[in-house]
């Protein structure tokens, strides 16, 4: 309260130059505690209950698209003590800092789940996974970096390909969720919808706010 008040006295007997580089410094730490909060706590605390709500019986098979380090897919790893998680990625460090193979594998001896991890170096738009691998596919913050829209397309039609007819599809990302949930129906999946994932998953700010596409592949399904 101290430092609001002292900040608004501030404010308040500064010139108009000095009011604009106050508001822009705060603007720029609000954004930087956002962004801090969201890697550091936030993301892991939503992660958390959207894998406690999948009512997981502990012998699923999970894929995690664009694993990455492995976050979530050594949180879901913990869930599954009789299943397998998958991980895929290509290991690309512009992608996510420190982003490598090894890294993962180390993360996976950390949380004592690497009995049941397995990570896999391929491209998500063309997965090395026969139809109907998975009971799951998960994604957090990976899809997008696809740049042009005819791969992300193709990442979306590998995911309903690998899931098994009932799995259920969760994907996070902040940016082409509507284009995600689009392509999703053009396959046959009426259900697929988006919500946000509210501040603690904000990378910065409600401008770069992280949504959750959800879906489930029908039992006979249609492809196109």
């Amino acid at each position: 309260m101290a430092v609001i008040v002292g900040v608004a006295i501030a404010f308040a007997g500064s010139t108009a130059w000095a009011k604009v580089s106050l508001a822009v410094g705060l603007y720029l730490l609000m954004m930087a505690g956002s962004f801090a909060f969201t890697t550091r706590r936030g993301k892991f605390d939503v992660w958390a209950k959207l894998l406690l709500e999948l009512d997981l019986k502990g012998d699923e098979h999970v894929l995690d698209m664009g694993s990455g380090r492995g976050a979530i897919l050594m949180m879901v790893a913990q869930l599954v003590p009789r299943g397998r998680a998958v991980g895929l990625d290509l290991w690309v460090s512009s992608d996510q800092s420190g982003n490598s193979l090894a890294a993962a594998k180390r993360n996976a001896d950390l949380e004592g789940v690497a009995d049941r991890v397995e990570l896999r170096t391929a491209d998500m738009t063309s997965m090395p996974f026969d139809d109907a691998s998975f009971d799951i596919v998960l994604s957090a913050l990976a899809i997008h970096n696809i740049k042009d829209t005819g791969g992300r397309q193709k990442a979306i039609d590998e995911a309903v390909r690998v899931l098994k007819p009932g799995g259920r599809l969760r994907i996070a990302d902040f940016r082409s969720t509507h284009e995600y949930v689009g392509r999703l129906r053009q396959l046959g999946i009426a259900d697929s919808s988006e919500r946000s994932l509210g501040w603690r998953y904000w990378y910065g700010g409600p401008w770069a706010a992280t949504k959750l596409v959800t879906a489930s592949k029908p039992r006979l399904a249609q492809h196109e």
